[in-house]
Formats: structure tokens, C-alpha cells, sequence
């Protein structure tokens, strides 16, 4: 699990974003067990406390839950739950304000289109984001 550490983003929501992002590229499964806070503390070389928070973290969004004396294991379901709530970040965080800009240009949705298909290293692909 790679995290690289973002100082303007609390650590503890670093390793939370970094054990959903197993999930979501299904290194870690539903009912698989996720790995435990002295793991995290010394991979990443943290206080356990910074680690624990971040798995707590993913329970309260009941994306992990806890089997008593085995640790904390991903939830069934984790993966939607967490694709639900990226998309919908994504549009309050992205979306808004690119539409708002897009307002105050007058650029309109096909010109953003063609914006991104022109730019260098795209990876803009139609019927990837058609349908």
C-alpha cells in the first residue's frame, strides 16, 4: 500500500483514502482483513494512535467492521459505499466549480470536451465517459 504523505491532508485521512483505494482496485475484498493499526504505524512509521484513527475513520462510513479480538475486516458492500461517496465528492468539489467557471467563460460542455481532448498526455476517451 503506497501513500504518499500529503502535508496539507491530516495523516490519519491519508491512510484512510489509501486502504479505500484497495478496495477499489479490489486488492482488498469484501470480508478480507484489512490491516491492523500496528501494521500501518510501522510500515508508515507513525504513532499507532494516527493509524487507528484512519481505520476508524472507515468504520464509522461502515466501510470496515470489527470482529472482537481479529481486527477490523472490509465490509460487504465497502465498494460501492465508496464509489457512491468519491462521486459524489467529485461533483460537489469538481463539477460545481468547473461549471462555474465554465459559466463565468462562457464555455460551454462540448467546448470543456474538446478542451480536454486536445490536451497533451490526454486520456480522454469517448466511449469511456459515454454512453
Amino acid at each position: 500500500m503506497e501513500v504518499i504523505m500529503d502535508s496539507t491532508t491530516p495523516i490519519y485521512i491519508q491512510i484512510a483514502e489509501a486502504l479505500e483505494d484497495l478496495i477499489l482496485e479490489d486488492k482488498l475484498k469484501e470480508d478480507e482483513q484489512a490491516p491492523s493499526t500496528n501494521q500501518l504505524a510501522d510500515h508508515y512509521k507513525l504513532n499507532p494512535a494516527t493509524a487507528r484513527k484512519g481505520l476508524n475513520i472507515l468504520v464509522d462510513k461502515q466501510i470496515l467492521f470489527k470482529k472482537r479480538g481479529l481486527g477490523m475486516f472490509v465490509s460487504e458492500g465497502a465498494k460501492e459505499l465508496i464509489i457512491t461517496k468519491r462521486k459524489e465528492d467529485f461533483a460537489d468539489h469538481f463539477i460545481t466549480k468547473l461549471l462555474s467557471e465554465c459559466k463565468k467563460l462562457n464555455i460551454t460542455v462540448d467546448e470543456v470536451i474538446d478542451l480536454i481532448k486536445t490536451r497533451e498526455g490526454s486520456v480522454y476517451d469517448e466511449t469511456t465517459y459515454r454512453d
